[in-house]
């Protein structure tokens, strides 16, 4: 199979049904939104799926730019299972998103005459469509990570020059819960509105200390702006921390589902957190937000959006860095070394073009 085919070789007006591949984590998913808004544009009449793991599927509740949301969990037999029905459904094209083996099994598996991913991927001869790299397609050394998947799309003819940003749906279901369950907290909400807190993140060398976050919320607080933290249910101790530490009230939730998260998201003044995929959610609603960076690739994982937003970091040669462990100090002196006041500085910034913008 040749890596060097070009645009020409797919007959758009022949495809009928398309097959985005995009398995993995909470941000990679809410990055994939753009992808599938150009897909749609592009194909208003074609059937458009995309396959995803299923605990973070329910992020797609009710996403008007996708027809068929697919998911699958991680045992065996039900990825067999999903296979053959990706085998079944017949689609002319498949995207796969990202390179891991998983997802080239099943794009594979479709049967897809046309199958489109990197050249940098494993396994890379059971595609026929290679992109060279996204760096490439779009003439510049660094790229987003919603840009690599874009220049995919780009790569075979559909039109993504614009650059989409991402999107979430805001479902009523989840809106009318999240309305509930902040009338049946101590939030004062009709004051200057809250701000959505999301103190944890995957590693220790992308999460800012908890007494840090607690300082921001007393920073807000002094702006009647009262403060909420999400996390999910086994990251319950770090939101009791931040309670502990704060001087001001700060609600908490642990278990709230991903729709709910995303009604919450829209609903908020400001959003502060670690790089995370609760910061692509509300990055996703248009929520203005300040994203503190440290181990993590800021080109590749700021912000997709159009609202005010700002990244906060300290920067170090050794950045970025896989982030499993701080291999170069022994401790993680990128997130630790970032000041409390710098992120007051991002937040005043944001609320100023906020108002200017109401």
């Amino acid at each position: 199979m040749s890596d060097n085919l070009t645009k020409s070789e797919i007959d758009w007006s022949k495809v009928r049904r398309v097959l985005v591949v995009r398995l993995r984590s909470i941000g990679d998913t809410v990055l994939a939104t753009s992808s599938l808004i150009a897909l749609k544009r592009f194909l208003p009449e074609a059937q458009i799926d995309i396959l995803l793991e299923d605990w973070v599927a329910p992020l797609l509740d009710g996403f008007d730019s996708v027809d068929n949301v697919l998911s699958v969990g991680k045992a065996s037999a039900e990825r067999m299972k999903m296979a053959w029905q990706i085998r079944r459904n017949k689609y002319d094209v498949v995207f796969n998103l990202h390179g891991g083996t998983t997802g080239t099994f099943f794009s594979f598996a479709s049967g897809a005459r046309h199958r489109v991913g990197g050249r940098e991927y494993q396994y890379k001869f059971l595609y026929n469509h290679l992109l060279s790299s996204a760096a490439d397609f779009w003439q510049q050394t660094a790229t987003h990570s919603a840009e690599q998947q874009l220049a995919l799309l780009g790569f075979v003819g559909v039109p993504v020059e614009d650059r989409p940003r991402s999107r979430l749906a805001i479902t009523d279901l989840a809106l009318n819960s999240v309305n509930k369950r902040l009338e049946q907290s101590a939030l004062r909400t009709q004051q200057s509105g809250f701000a959505l807190f999301h103190p944890a993140a995957a590693f220790a060398t992308k999460t800012w200390a908890v007494e840090n976050f607690a300082r921001t919320a007393e920073f807000l607080e002094e702006k009647g702006i009262q403060t909420v933290a999400v996390a999910a249910n086994n990251e319950t101790a770090v939101l009791e921390r931040l309670v502990a530490e704060s001087n001001v009230p700060v609600t908490i939730f642990d278990d709230l589902l991903l729709p709910e998260i995303t009604a919450l998201a829209s609903k908020t003044r400001l959003f502060v957190g670690n790089d995370s995929g609760i910061a692509h959610i509300a990055a996703a609603v248009n929520t203005p937000s300040v994203v503190i960076f440290g181990s993590s690739n800021r080109d590749h994982w700021r912000p997709w959006t159009d609202a005010p937003n700002e990244i906060v970091y300290e920067p170090f040669p050794c950045q970025p860095c896989p982030g499993f462990v701080c291999s170069e100090f022994g401790e993680p002196k990128c997130i630790l070394s970032v000041k409390a006041e710098s992120v007051f500085e991002a937040i005043n910034r944001v609320l100023a073009v906020k108002k200017v913008e109401n």
